[in-house]
């Protein structure tokens, strides 16, 4: 039995005055042969170095790296920002964090989310005809009109924020260790102040409920399943389709996954990336089945491994951040060092773009909102301005350059959260604040402010380990670049219009599908 979560359907019904439907693939105007399909795919966690197609030393990506020599790979690719909620917000907007207004992390019992003033990608495409859907984490608010139902998505199938923000049956592999959710009367133990003990992890099909715990072990063929099925009904629909998936992996906790028989692949993390290529390899496999000349898949991840989870975090493969990693901290997840933003990329889509290309353009999940509006011929939201480029000419093969410059925002290892204070500059990079997040042998990185700014070569020196001589030539050069870039930008956001996301916090918001039981666990079917 499905148990409906009568807050959010409330708080939808009166932002909206019906239910959302499930998905109605009926349509009277354009068919799909005239517009292509999108399939996002954006993994949580995952490092520059965990794609085989990346660095040798992975083997676990088997579909990926195949996915690579059948299209497209992009080593210089950025996320938007370090952490979840930022991110993904990003992406879905084509607007840096001080524009769409999300700095940082919602919560289980945030009452907000992305503004709704700001524009998602499913809501233009929604309104091009397209049928939409999502399938895996949202983090961007799941209280009345945040949920992804109310922000363009005609179905959603997914845990609404990252799987380790409650407590489940299956644990899986976290570090350290947290309890299985509460049975009965008896409470959990819960020794760790990261552990969720007190709420199950919810498992959403639209506004339903319909597991609370989740059971990890089985998420990703669920995933799998809804995503297979998503395709399957679109393609023949004659309508075009979006669909987004955020996966689980590669965040913690990870999944119990059957062992490898090869004895040095027994790590969690290792079967975690083959449980991950997996599913994607399922999706691409759907694709060239029903859509394979109009379909354009895109594989990205929201942010660099998350460097304190030990054994269970990924590789940042050569950008090591060597600087701030000889002064304490990690230089990964939450960070504006390579190895927090640089991430894997990939584009497939045969016969438009070309195989077996490895493009070094400067390259951001900003530039997915632009590309993929400019693909469909919708236009962009007006009264705003974007972060992102069109890079189509660089998918086909036209082009060899993207961004002259990126500016990547505090994601909470230094600084204030959102403030643009690293800024890539062709093949240079400056830092006016430097801070390491929290690494695995517990020391953090403590902030520190720079002026002038640290600046390094990133061609000459990818691990980041020595900047430039401040007093040399090069340094010289390069520095009031930088400032005008950064002047540049910051004018542009007070003359743009802006958001401010509401990160209040009550606890009668927290997903519960029934809240008389222990953890508010569902009732057995």
């Amino acid at each position: 039995m499905a148990w409906l979560s009568l807050k959010v359907l409330l708080a939808g019904l009166s932002f909206l005055g019906c239910l959302y439907p499930l998905v109605d693939f009926s349509f009277s105007g354009e068919t799909r042969g005239q517009k292509p399909n999108f399939v996002i795919i954006l993994a949580d966690d995952m490092g520059w170095g965990d794609l085989g197609a990346n660095w040798a030393d992975t083997k676990e990506t088997a579909n990926l790296d195949k996915m690579a020599a059948e299209g497209m790979r992009f080593v210089d690719f950025h996320a938007a920002a370090s952490t979840c909620s930022p991110s993904r917000a990003a992406l879905l907007t084509g607007r840096l964090g001080l524009r769409n207004g999300v700095t940082h992390n919602f919560a289980v019992t945030s009452v907000g989310g992305l503004p709704l003033n700001e524009t998602t990608l499913a809501e233009v495409l929604r309104g091009a005809g397209y049928v939409t859907g999502m399938i895996g984490k949202w983090h961007l608010g799941h209280h009345g009109p945040h949920h992804p139902n109310f922000r363009g998505f005609d179905y959603y199938f997914g845990v609404p924020y990252s799987h380790d923000m409650g407590c489940t049956d299956t644990p899986g592999y976290n570090h350290p260790p947290c309890p299985a959710c509460p049975r009965g009367d008896r409470p959990s133990r819960n020794l760790e102040q990261d552990c969720y003990s007190e709420l199950a992890l919810p498992l959403y099909e639209n506004l339903n409920i319909v597991e609370q715990p989740v059971n990890l072990s089985a998420l990703a063929q669920k995933y799998a399943e809804k995503a297979t099925q998503f395709i399957q009904q679109a393609s023949t629909s004659g309508r075009p389709f979006l669909l987004y998936v955020g996966l689980a992996h590669m965040h913690v906790p990870l999944a119990g996954t059957p062992p490898s028989a090869d004895p040095r692949d027994q790590r969690p993390y290792s079967a975690g990336l083959r449980e991950m290529d997996r599913l994607v390899g399922r999706i691409k496999d759907t694709v060239d089945l029903v859509g394979k000349n109009n379909t354009f898949l895109w594989f990205t991840g929201d942010n660099g491994p998350w460097a304190q989870k030990c054994e269970l975090a990924g590789s940042v493969g050569p950008f090591t951040g060597s600087w701030q990693a000889r002064r304490g901290g990690s230089p990964a997840k939450q960070t504006t060092w390579e190895g927090g933003h640089r991430v894997p990329a990939l584009a497939y889509w045969p016969g438009r773009v070309p195989v077996n290309v490895t493009s070094a353009a400067l390259l951001s999940v900003l530039d997915v909102f632009p590309t993929v509006l400019a693909l469909a011929g919708a236009p962009l939201p007006r009264g705003r301005r974007f972060d992102g480029l069109d890079i189509t000419q660089v998918l086909f093969g036209r082009a060899q350059t993207g961004h002259r410059v990126l500016f990547h925002p505090n994601s909470g290892a230094a600084g204030e959260d959102g403030a643009l204070q690293t800024v890539r500059l062709e093949r240079h990079k400056a830092f006016y604040v430097t801070g390491g997040a929290r690494a695995c042998n517990g020391s953090v990185g403590p902030a520190r402010h720079h002026e002038p700014p640290l600046i390094f070569d990133l061609e000459a020196d990818l691990a980041e380990a020595a900047p430039l001589d401040a007093g040399g030539a090069e340094h010289r050069a390069v520095q009031p670049r930088v400032a005008a870039a950064l002047a540049g930008v910051l004018a542009d956001i007070a003359r743009d219009r802006v958001s401010r996301a509401d990160y209040s916090q009550d606890p009668s918001v927290r997903p519960c599908c029934d809240p008389r039981r222990p953890a508010c666990r569902c009732r057995a079917a």
